[in-house]
Order: C-alpha cells, then sequence, then structure tokens
C-alpha cells in the first residue's frame, strides 16, 4: 500500500476519531514510515482542535517524533547538498536538486508551524506558576516552533525567519521561568536557544552566557531531580556543557587571531 492509498483510506474513513489516529499513528511509528505518521497526526490534531481539546502527552510526543524524524531526513539530505563535494555532477544540475530539497523542507516546516501556531497553541490554557503542566506544554510548543523557524533560517535567508525564531525561543524562555531548572523542557529549550544564538543569530557571546546560565542552575538544583527525569535532563546539561566548552575556544581562538 503506497502513501497515497494511506492517505485515500483515512479520508474516506469519516467515522474514525482520536483513538484510531493515535493507534495508526504509533503502527508507523513502529514501522519507521513517518511521512504515514505525519498524516495520521495532522488528522488527530484537527480533531481535537474541532473539539477545542488540547493533546495529552503521548499525542504531543508522536506529533514531534513524526516532524521531527521527516524534516531531521531533509535537513541531512539539504546539507550533503550544500556541501559542494560533487565535481564529476553539473553544479547547476546540484542546485536545481538542491532547491526541490529546499521546497521540502519548506512546506513540511510550514505545515507543522500552522498547526502550531493555528491548532494547538490556542488550546494551551493560560500559563501560570499554579499548573505546571500547561507551563511546559506551552514551552514546548512554543520551543518546537522556535525549532522549526530555525530550520528555515538555515537556508531561506533575510526572509524574517530569523526575527519568529528568536520571538519564540525568547517566549518560551520567559513561560518557562516557572519550570524547575532541572526540567528536561526547559534545558532542551536553553539548548536550542543557545544553538540558535550561535549558529543563526551570530551571537556567540549570547549563546555562552544563556549555555552556561542554564547549566550552572541545573547543577546547583542536581540533588532534587527525579528518577523520571534524571537522564534526560543530564543528557541535556551535558550537550550545554560540550557546546560551551566549544564556543568558549573558538571564540578565543577567533579574539586571538584578532589580535595577531
Amino acid at each position: 500500500m503506497s502513501s497515497e492509498d494511506i492517505v485515500a483510506m483515512t479520508s474516506s474513513a469519516s467515522d474514525w476519531g482520536v483513538s484510531e489516529y493515535r493507534e495508526l499513528a504509533k503502527i508507523a511509528e513502529a514501522a519507521e514510515r513517518y511521512p504515514d505518521m505525519i498524516h495520521f497526526m495532522n488528522k488527530l490534531v484537527n480533531k481535537k482542535a474541532e473539539e477545542s481539546k488540547a493533546l495529552d502527552l503521548e499525542e504531543r510526543n508522536l506529533l514531534s517524533v513524526a516532524y521531527k524524524n521527516v524534516v531531521g531526513s531533509k535537513r541531512s539530505s539539504w546539507r550533503t547538498l550544500s556541501a559542494e563535494n560533487f565535481q564529476a555532477v553539473n553544479h547547476a544540475v546540484v542546485a536545481k536538486y538542491k532547491e526541490v530539497v529546499e521546497k521540502e523542507l519548506a512546506d513540511i516546516c510550514n505545515e507543522v508551524l500552522s498547526l502550531l501556531e493555528n491548532k494547538l497553541l490556542p488550546n494551551v490554557g493560560k500559563a501560570d506558576s499554579e499548573n505546571n503542566a500547561e507551563v511546559e506544554t506551552e514551552v514546548f510548543y512554543r520551543k518546537m516552533c522556535g525549532d522549526y523557524y530555525r530550520y528555515m533560517s538555515e537556508f531561506l535567508k533575510d526572509q524574517g525567519y530569523e526575527d519568529k525564531t528568536e520571538q519564540f525561543y525568547q517566549k518560551a524562555m520567559d513561560v518557562a521561568q516557572h519550570l524547575p531548572e532541572t526540567h528536561p523542557t526547559k534545558l532542551g529549550l536553553a539548548l536550542n536557544f543557545s544553538v540558535c544564538y550561535y549558529e543563526i543569530l551570530k551571537k556567540p557571546e549570547k549563546a555562552c552566557k544563556l549555555a552556561k546560565e542554564a547549566f550552572d542552575a541545573a547543577i546547583e538544583k542536581l540533588d532534587k531531580l527525579s528518577d523520571t527525569t534524571y537522564k534526560d535532563s543530564t543528557l541535556i546539561m551535558q550537550l550545554l556543557r560540550d557546546n560551551l566548552t566549544l564556543w568558549s575556544s573558538e571564540t578565543e581562538g577567533a579574539e586571538a587571531e584578532q589580535d595577531d
């Protein structure tokens, strides 16, 4: 059965509900058919949005996994085509092929951003310190928006995506103040925002400052880490420290070259 058959089958199943689409998405994930998984999760998100219902934790993670895998594959293809390692192939052919991949990548990023901004964020309750679940959900979705605008900023320069990226990350950071310093969603946001500062916005000082502050704050609360989040939180902390070490050495090297 082709992807087109899958789409036709589910489109004709007008009486299918959220539970059916959730199970199909889980089956597609197990089979590593991520484009199908995206289709099922789109159906699920729209069903829930019609009823003004938020996604539960499992559904939210299924959505994230589906788009992360499809977009990750296309980003890898784009980086390969951008490396200019095809001396035996006509440059115009490679450039044209890269344009095809960029269009696919932009389309899929815009698709998930539309779901996030128009369907999911409007159904998140008002974030406050009294409801950590609502806070974490809003941070998660705003971080996702920042991530996908960041991906488009990589190949669509000077189209305003850099500003959108920073805005969503910053708003997520503001909301995340209500979360514990060791919360994996808060740490993941700090990690990705600092990468954005370094790679996209070209602000290495801000990247290092954000990574250091997030790492130091989490270290101080390390004894309060729960068993359920210990592995995720400490892994992200390690990534923050690794990036900070790398960026600091690169910044110092650049300054030394200027002094010479």
